[in-house]
């Protein structure tokens, strides 16, 4: 409690301030302060034996008893003085103050002085004569310098001379106190004070009255019966005049215009509560809103013109796949066949009858073995083509019989079944037979697992088999949302998971969620991976192809929408900055992705070709897009049955 003391108590006006208790206790017992620690917290001594020091430089200890709560509340119940207890921190005592001394901090609390007999209305005592005296009080002659001009005033005027010379001092321009009244209509004239505001936005002016505001107007401006009800019905603001014209013999017989204040009152609303904007035009050249992107010229190589057509098939070709050599392409159709070309002669060199529709091909991109993974209805088979190094082929063959099936037979989801007879004559070694219909299929890079998605298998969506041990593995509990394609990372151990609308990048070998991508479009139907592994592009039925940038978001870097139809697939380039994409418009856009190595630079993505050659059957165009492992090539497959290739 800050309580200001003045009294004439010893002699003097004292100001006393914060009267904490130990200030009270000498004060009242005329004692000095025993505990000389100063003015700091006492809560630096709660650790110590003692609280401060005395006089003569020795300890004082604290007292032994020390009350807890438990007795302090007892002693506020029980004991009648409690409310005269003051505790002193300093000393850690309790003092018990008097009658006179309550009565003291009573009257300072209530502004009143603290001495009784201190009378503050006693008659003043006139220290100095109100008379004026004929000599002063001292008679000490002037100096010798005060008759002599101040050389450092001399200095200080021709500063402030040459300041006002060169304009660096004005003088204060005299204050004009007439009222300024400002012309509302006054933006007409360039002259005025407010035609030379620029942003000053001029209030909007009445219409001018017409020929059915007069107080006798032509019939054909007057309402009938029904276009009277016909106002009444209609909204106020809806109605084209807010009136209904009358016609009257003569000025004196105009009655007074029952809306007028109505009127009055919008028209002031109008002027001082409309908002209203001045838009200043920019002249901006339509040119230099164009990003500048280099020349497509200068971007080269890139696949430019169709220089085959593989024809064979006889149903639509739904994905296509190219060897890692390069030499060879495979083809899966809607005519249950699986087809081998030679991608230099566009010849046929082998083909394969299965039981249904192929949905996904996949060549292995492990250069020692010679395998094709493909979809079929329910199940995936494992093809040995046979093409290119009998060597190869042979020790393909050679690996896959090589394998032992163990003591115990854990249980699997799916069912593993070595071919025999005809389909091993046809060059098919394995089936993996599974629940549902398969979707997709894809090759680690190793070449030694391959997953599959089953988007209509609750919650084993995406299974994970392994060639060598032919074990099968589900590798997540629970899938949120339905799958739509999975892809392995490049070189990291890392596992892409594409659902409708979000892109989930899973840690295999911590078994945990590295990352999370927010596709912004309605339904994902193809992802890639760049060679890199930084950056990732999909393609969705809502014509959007978008890029990630892992690094640096975990929304699109940038979004693309060149086709005007569904996107069926997407590819990257192993060893050129090429990616391109396929719709259902029957083209593929080639376009130009360098991605640099260092982080503060963005990737460069630039469309460099539309490619047309297919032909749009049923509202289906393009279906597949795979790039060559080595060439600037491109190779599509569409609903017209056909393969081409683009160089």
């Amino acid at each position: 409690m800050l309580l200001v003391y003045k009294t004439g108590l010893w002699g003097t006006d004292v100001d006393v301030a914060w009267l904490r208790p130990s200030l009270l206790t000498c004060l009242f017992s005329g004692q000095d302060i025993r505990n000389t620690v100063g003015n700091i917290p006492m809560e630096w001594y709660k650790d110590f034996p003692h609280i401060g020091y005395d006089l003569d430089g020795k300890k004082i200890f604290k007292p032994l008893t020390s009350k807890d709560q438990l007795e302090e509340f007892l002693d506020k119940m029980e004991n009648p003085d409690y409310w005269r207890t003051v505790h002193d921190k300093k000393t850690d005592r309790d003092i018990k103050l008097t009658d006179d001394q309550v009565d003291l901090i009573d009257r300072l609390q209530r502004g009143k002085f603290g001495d009784v007999n201190f009378d503050p209305y006693e008659p003043s005592v006139d220290f100095f004569t109100h008379e004026t005296m004929i000599h002063p009080v001292t008679n000490r002659p002037a100096d010798k310098r005060s008759f002599i001009p101040s050389l450092i005033e001399k200095d200080k005027v021709s500063k402030l001379v040459h300041a006002i010379k060169m304009g660096w001092i004005r003088p204060r321009k005299p204050r004009d106190d007439t009222p300024v009244y400002y012309d509302l209509w006054a933006q007409e004239d360039p002259n005025a004070i407010l035609g030379r505001h620029k942003m000053h936005v001029p209030a909007p002016k009445l219409r001018l009255p017409g020929h059915e505001e007069s107080y006798n107007p032509p019939p054909e401006y007057l309402m009938t019966e029904e276009e009277k009800l016909a106002w009444e019905q209609q909204d106020p603001e809806d109605r084209k005049l807010s009136f209904i014209p009358k016609a009257h013999s003569s000025l004196r017989a105009v009655p007074a215009y029952s809306r007028f204040i109505h009127e009055r009152f919008e028209r002031c609303l109008d002027l001082y509560l409309c908002p209203r904007q001045r838009k200043m035009r920019v002249n901006v050249d339509p040119e230099e809103l164009i990003p500048k992107l280099p020349k497509p010229r200068d971007l080269q190589p890139f696949p430019t013109t169709q220089s085959m057509v593989y024809r064979g098939h006889t149903d639509l070709v739904r994905c296509i796949s190219v060897s890692p050599s390069g030499q060879w392409i495979v083809s899966g159709s809607d005519d249950s066949t699986l087809k081998f070309w030679e991608v230099c002669s566009g010849r046929c060199m082998k083909t394969v009858h299965l039981d249904g529709a192929i949905k996904s091909v996949n060549w292995n991109p492990y250069a020692s073995l010679v395998l094709v993974a493909a979809c079929v209805e329910r199940s995936v088979v494992i093809v040995n083509p046979g093409l290119g190094d009998r060597l190869l082929c042979s020790s393909t063959d050679q690996h896959l019989e090589a394998y032992e099936p163990p003591e115990e037979q854990k249980q699997q989801p799916v069912t593993w079944v070595a071919a025999e007879g005809a389909d091993y004559e046809q060059g098919l070694r394995l089936r993996i037979h599974h629940e549902k219909a398969v979707k997709q299929v894809t090759w680690h890079s190793r070449g030694d697992y391959f997953a599959v998605v089953i988007p209509d298998n609750g919650n084993s969506q995406v299974l994970i088999h392994q060639l060598s041990r032919r074990r099968s593995q589900n590798p997540f509990r629970k899938n949120k949302g339905q799958v739509q394609r999975v892809q392995f990372h490049p070189s990291r151990p890392f596992f892409f998971v594409a659902t409708q609308r979000y892109v989930r990048v899973y840690n295999l070998l911590k078994q945990e969620l590295t990352k999370k991508l927010l596709a912004n479009c309605k339904w994902i139907s193809s992802i890639a991976i760049h060679p890199a592994g930084d950056n990732l592009i999909y393609g969705s039925y809502d014509s959007k192809l978008a890029w990630f940038d892992m690094d640096l978001s975990t929304k699109p870097y940038k979004v693309l929408r060149h086709h005007k139809k569904a996107l069926r697939a997407v590819s990257f380039h192993k060893q050129y900055p090429l990616f391109a994409s396929a719709s259902d418009d029957g083209c593929v856009i080639v376009c130009h992705g360098m991605v640099y190595n260092d982080l503060l630079q963005n990737p460069l993505i630039v469309p460099v070709k539309v490619l047309r050659g297919h032909e749009i059957v049923r509202d289906l165009g393009v279906l597949d897009v795979v790039f060559h492992p080595t060439q600037p090539w491109v190779f599509s497959s569409g609903a017209d049955a056909t393969i081409r290739l683009f160089t």
